[in-house]
């Protein structure tokens, strides 16, 4: 399916809460001076990625690793090299693997099908997301990382969320909408140095926001299938 018929099959809600996300975006950026366009593109893509996500459509997945190239470029101009690193050796990466298995686990043209995880699944992510977070902090120690103790949690977030949307579990919502708070407050430290980021915070208080409603909306999924099943 092309990226237009996605598009037409948004709701009228989807639709609506796509253009508020855009707008919102956008117009931070019109308030604020020597803003960069490169911020301004990558939360655009970005907004679009959560919308087709919390379809449950694959091209979300596609979108989702345009913004990850993006997002690494712009951490790495402010030296968050913690957001580098996860976007571009984990969520990237993680995003191939789901266009991967979400396209092998499709429940009609437009959605995925919702998975239901076992005790086992989580105890395993749950040490997983221990280790790699263990790993990471000291990397990023070793790096000079700006904000090192936030980064850090990030990256836990980051690599739990990934996980559950490779897993097609609904939660992986919630775990990026913990990751978007956290976000929010980095990049509220960056703006104190550059304004220039203020953008960035409400880019990611509308991904907040999309990420929510992606938790609704894998749920109204799951029922629908199970219903159907």
């Amino acid at each position: 399916m092309n990226i237009i018929s996605v598009i037409r099959n948004l709701s009228v809600f989807e639709k609506i809460l796509w253009f508020f996300s855009v707008i919102s975006v956008s117009v931070s950026f019109a308030l604020t001076e020597n803003f960069d366009w490169l911020v301004l593109f990558a939360s655009l893509v970005g907004v679009t990625a959560l919308i087709f996500i919390a379809k449950g459509n694959v091209w979300g997945q596609i979108l989702t690793i345009v913004f990850s190239l993006l997002y690494a470029v712009i951490s790495y101009q402010f030296k968050y090299f913690g957001e580098m690193i996860t976007y571009l050796g984990m969520t990237a990466p993680v995003a191939f693997l789901s266009v991967a298995t979400w396209l092998k686990n499709p429940y009609s043209v437009n959605e995925v099908k919702v998975s239901e995880l076992n005790q086992k699944k989580y105890v395993i992510l749950f040490f997983a997301t221990l280790i790699v977070t263990f790993i990471f902090h000291y990397i990023l120690k070793i790096l000079g990382n700006t904000n090192l103790f936030f980064s850090t949690i990030s990256v836990a977030t980051s690599f739990l969320a990934s996980s559950l949307m490779t897993l097609r579990s609904p939660f992986y919502a919630i775990a990026y909408a913990c990751n978007d708070l956290i976000l929010i407050i980095l990049w509220c430290l960056a703006s104190l140095e550059n304004i220039s980021y203020i953008p960035m915070i409400i880019c990611f208080f509308v991904f907040f926001i999309n990420d929510l409603y992606g938790f609704k909306n894998w749920n109204d999924m799951k029922r629908k299938q199970r219903k159907a099943a």
